[in-house]
């Protein structure tokens, strides 16, 4: 056997019970710090267990996890070194004896992502204490972005995921930021389906109202609109009545209405990121495929499905042609564009504004509530109350310094705010 195929030798694992030092070094941080502090217990012959280092504002602090040094009086030793050598550069130490390689982490892990406009130390505290409230311990804390949101994610374990999702909804309404609870696992890497409403959502406006202004009858469509509120139509009911009131608007119009169209702040960005990760993205809608097909085109999209106007020599009729896109509808398309995309309907995301998307919300591995009615923010899992759709993305564990790297990186355009 040459030395090309000489098995790697592997290293003993430590016993759980097996003596260690916690090693802890905190100060201002600068270059070939971390270098010196392995150089340092490198003398010693320790092995590593675990490290974690983290920089805030320049401050850091850095924590590595060895074995005890077996040699008789060499922990003192290992002890003395490390101070001296941390008071030689001006920082400050801290070694803690220890049995095993941690306590254990508890069996339910999650990740709970926390938006804020501002996060306030309030706030943070009642999610802290809500955390604990249900079992849960709070391993580490992270911050996606700072704005136009603060984000922060909690990495926490020993909590039901769907307990702590009930119970931080409740905290998170009363306190005025948002919480999404996502569980730990490989399925937050995977590529996904994400599917969204369009009116007032994707885009920031109501589509038959558009239409209803070129035809002249805003108010009769707003009557009917909050007669639909109230209960006492359903949407397809409302839709019919709506949609009647277009007839004898002359097609032409739809151009008109595709240039009105104003997209939500942070919509290109989202959908424009979720590509790059190789999701697939469509759009479901209650109003028109005279307006979903020119967005699905415009940002390339991979699915789009809506209502249609029906049209005769060039009018419109006050009729929709085909099957209904209603409640129902959007979560029967959900499952139609998750099985052409070859996802399991646990890695889809699903966001919409209106009680009509929430079959579709409750469908979706993650539900999220953007902007919503109260009845949909209760119902979701989680909520999102800020006018940028892009925060979707914390939610999935994504920053804003990487999205920005990859923008920058393709010279794509940053979005107003």
């Amino acid at each position: 056997m040459n030395d090309a195929t000489q098995p790697i030798p592997v290293a003993a694992v430590p016993s759980a019970d097996a003596p260690t030092l916690l090693v802890k070094i905190f100060g201002k941080d600068r270059p070939g710090i971390t270098a010196g502090l392995f150089d340092t217990l490198a003398a010693f012959g320790v092995d590593v267990v675990d490290i974690e280092q983290v920089v805030t504002r320049g401050r850091m602090v850095l924590c590595a996890l060895v074995t005890a040094p077996t040699a008789p009086g060499a922990e003192g030793e290992l002890r003395a070194t490390v101070h001296s050598w941390s008071e030689s550069i001006k920082m400050q130490a801290e070694i803690i004896s220890g049995i095993g390689d941690n306590r254990p982490r508890g069996e339910g892990r999650s990740h709970v992502t926390v938006l804020g406009h501002p996060l306030t130390a309030e706030s943070t505290a009642a999610i802290a204490a809500c955390i604990t409230a249900t079992g849960g311990n709070i391993d580490r804390i992270f911050r996606l972005a700072k704005y136009p949101v603060t984000a922060v994610e909690f990495a926490v374990s020993g909590a039901d995921p769907q307990a702590l999702r009930s119970a931080l909804a409740t905290e998170a309404a009363a306190r005025g930021v948002d919480v999404a609870v996502v569980p730990a696992g490989l399925q937050r890497r995977a590529q996904r389906l994400v599917v969204m409403d369009v009116d007032s959502t994707v885009i920031q406006d109501e589509v038959i109202e558009l239409f209803a202004a070129h035809a002249g009858c805003e108010a009769e469509v707003a009557e009917v609109t909050a007669a639909a509120m109230r209960g006492e139509l359903d949407f397809e009911q409302s839709l019919h009545a709506r949609v009647a009131l277009l007839a004898g608007l002359d097609e032409s119009v739809v151009d008109k209405v595709r240039a009105e169209v104003r997209l939500t702040k942070g919509a290109r960005t989202l959908i424009r990121t979720l590509k790059r990760l190789g999701y697939q993205v469509g759009i479901v809608s209650g109003g028109f495929t005279q307006v979903t097909d020119d967005l699905k085109e415009r940002l390339g999209l991979d699915f789009a499905a809506a209502n249609t106007l029906e049209v005769v020599d060039g009018k419109f009729t006050g009729r929709v042609t085909g099957p209904i896109v209603d409640r129902a509808g959007k979560a029967r398309l959900l499952r139609s564009f998750a099985e052409q995309a070859g996802v399991p309907l646990s890695q889809t995301v699903a966001i919409g504004d209106g009680a009509n998307d929430l079959d579709m919300l409750n469908a979706a591995g993650l539900g999220v509530a953007f902007n919503a009615k109260p009845v949909v923010r209760q119902a979701a899992d989680t909520a999102v109350n800020v006018p940028f759709l892009d925060t979707v993305l914390y939610l999935l564990g994504i920053t804003r310094e990487e999205v920005e790297a990859a923008d920058a990186l393709d010279g794509a355009p940053t979005e107003s705010r």
